[in-house]
């Protein structure tokens, strides 16, 4: 079924929902799901719906009109989305192809709203798979000499895309302050660690010098400040001692492929609102 799926925050106050729930209600607007939360740190209240398409007695394009009085009133920052509209994916990869395979997978079962529009990447050895895939794929050599023509062109095929979300898929480069900036919010990273112990290079490694008993994996959104971006999804898996740092790589790679597909599908369900450095997931 086809839904309006209605995101919003805005400083908390009594009567939120009340107002909200009545102008769906007094429109005709079915509510199928509905998720409030309010951050008594913050005093910030957030709420997500997701309302049958066909329910309301007003066309999409006139909701804003209609509904800018009442988020005048609490101060509301809103978005809706149409289900019916599968979200544009452009992902970024390197040499590694487990989270790159799992993201294809999903994206032909249907597993999410969303369309997997081109694949990026600063090496050719995944070209075979995903053109067989029959999704576009894109070799952007890195020029040590002039690293920026190569992230200029991933700017330039992300607009051509039309994307939505761009996802690094191991992709192992440093995007440049400017890209995270220009698309920020719409970038997510997996980060082989469980955030945020054993940022930047090689976490295995540090896990395994550390002698830690569980190794995981971190999506979350991308910023300037390296790994350092609000965080989306995690999860963990349990090792001992007798691992080795390849070993717990081969692990490790189960966790990252299922935390990124989980990550990216609660992002392209509007599951996900962010206030200042951290999450609030509706599940």
């Amino acid at each position: 079924m086809r839904h309006l799926v209605l995101t919003m925050s805005c400083p908390d106050a009594c009567g939120i929902i009340s107002a909200v729930s009545g102008f769906l209600a007094d429109h005709g607007g079915w509510i199928d799901e509905a998720s409030y939360h309010s951050d008594p740190s913050t005093q910030w209240f957030f709420m997500r719906q997701a309302i049958r398409a066909d329910s309301l007695d007003f066309p999409q394009d006139a909701f804003s009109d209609l509904f800018s009085p009442i988020a005048d009133r609490f101060g509301i920052k809103w978005r809706i989305w149409d289900t019916g509209q599968k979200k544009r994916v452009v992902v970024l990869a390197s040499r590694e192809d487990h989270c790159v395979n799992e993201l294809i997978h999903r994206a032909s079962t249907g597993d999410g709203p969303f369309e997997i529009v081109s694949i990026l990447s600063n090496h050719e050895n995944l070209r075979s798979f995903v053109e067989w895939n029959r999704i576009p794929f894109h070799y952007l050599p890195v020029d040590s000499q002039s690293p920026q023509d190569h992230f200029s062109e991933i700017a330039r095929l992300f607009l051509e895309y039309k994307g939505d979300v761009m996802v690094l898929a191991r992709y192992m480069r440093i995007l440049p302050e400017s890209i995270c900036t220009r698309f920020s919010g719409r970038i997510l990273n997996i980060h082989h660690s469980f955030l945020p112990s054993f940022a930047g290079a090689s976490p295995y490694r540090q896990a395994f010098l550390r002698g830690v008993k569980l190794i995981g994996a971190t999506c979350h959104y991308v910023t300037a400040e390296l790994d350092a971006g609000p965080i989306i999804e995690q999860d963990v898996i349990r090792i001992d001692h007798g691992d080795s740092p390849e070993e717990m790589a081969r692990l490790g790679r189960d966790i990252e492929k299922l935390v990124l597909a989980r990550g990216l599908r609660y992002h392209v369900e509007d599951r996900v609102l962010v206030h200042d450095n951290r999450t609030i997931v509706f599940h």
